[in-house]
């Protein structure tokens, strides 16, 4: 799975090419490995790949052969990852050209700006900052990170995510974004928050104590108490949320889960939970997801989760 996902990343990437042509031709038992996540690929939605045939057990082919069909696995596994790019991979890269700070699944990061202020990100987060005499602004591109934020009157400290602007002279918060939502939850400080959509508009403040979640879509804002220990949770290896659908947490849970995590059922995506989950046994975490709605977890191999009602 490490070179399937290499191989996304690394499109007419020569090195990369020849690392896994090598690594590929050292055993059959790589091949086979390499065959079991191109299935998972296809198992979790994708289309399944072209000359899939290829991907066959082949413990009878003679050595000689078996090279030669190294090669030709190499060349489709690299058509494969040209066809990927543009589902997930390019989003990726996209990331990767505008951020300047990227966490992987399940890591952590603190970094120090110039001017004091100190940033910890989340799993599978990605942020690009700019400090300069005259402005102090980070985009979070995705994920979450939480902000401990040096006093400075003289220059505002500005988070954008998702289009959703937090700004503040000196305070500690916390703001995830996920698919269509930003939310941001506040521990010491004021925050102003602002969003302006195509026909909407919202302006508030939170106190410490308070969290909100603003949907892009319709610009709608929840408001609700939070308490200190539960704010930016995943610190301490939790994972808080509040009247969330099911698949919102899902798609949270999944920087720290190191399989694919699917929620095909709309009926059981769009029931809403609130809870406190490990993120340190994301397994168990999504099984304590499901239970309260009779749901099932199915592992599809060891690089999947499909969530279902039965």
């Amino acid at each position: 799975m490490d070179w399937f996902l290499d191989l996304k990343a690394s499109q007419h990437c020569p090195q990369t090419e020849h690392d896994f042509k090598i690594w590929l031709s050292r055993s059959p038992v790589h091949e086979q490995a390499f065959e079991r996540a191109v299935k998972t690929w296809g198992q979790l939605g994708e289309v399944s790949p072209v000359h899939e045939h290829l991907w066959r057990p082949v413990a009878a082919v003679p050595i000689l052969a078996r090279r030669s069909r190294a090669k030709l696995y190499a060349g489709v596994a690299l058509a494969l990852a040209a066809c990927a790019v543009a589902l997930l991979a390019g989003p990726t890269l996209l990331l990767r050209l505008q951020a300047d700070h990227i966490t992987r699944t399940a890591e952590s990061r603190t970094l120090t700006l110039e001017d004091g202020s100190l940033i910890e990100m989340g799993g599978d987060s990605a942020i690009a900052t700019e400090i300069s005499p005259a402005i102090r602004r980070v985009t979070l591109l995705s994920g979450e990170a939480f902000f401990d934020v040096a006093h400075d009157a003289s220059r505002p400290f500005t988070v954008d995510a998702g289009g959703v602007s937090v700004a503040v002279l000196g305070t500690a918060f916390d703001v995830q974004l996920a698919d269509g939502e930003t939310t941001v939850e506040l521990a010491r400080g004021t925050v102003a928050i602002s969003y302006v959509g195509s026909d909407h508009r919202q302006n508030f403040e939170l106190s410490p104590g308070e969290m909100a979640a603003v949907d892009h879509y319709t610009g709608a804002v929840i408001r609700s108490t939070i308490a200190p220990d539960d704010i930016a949770a995943w610190r301490t290896g939790k994972m808080f949320v509040n009247d969330v659908t099911l698949a919102s947490a899902a798609e949270r849970l999944q920087r720290y889960h190191p399989a694919w995590i699917s929620v095909p059922d709309l009926t059981l995506a769009s029931r809403r939970i609130t809870g406190l989950y490990d993120l340190k046994n994301p397994d168990a975490a999504l099984e304590a997801m499901v239970k309260p709605f009779g749901g099932k977890v199915h592992d599809v191999t060891s690089y999947g989760r499909v969530l279902t009602r039965f």
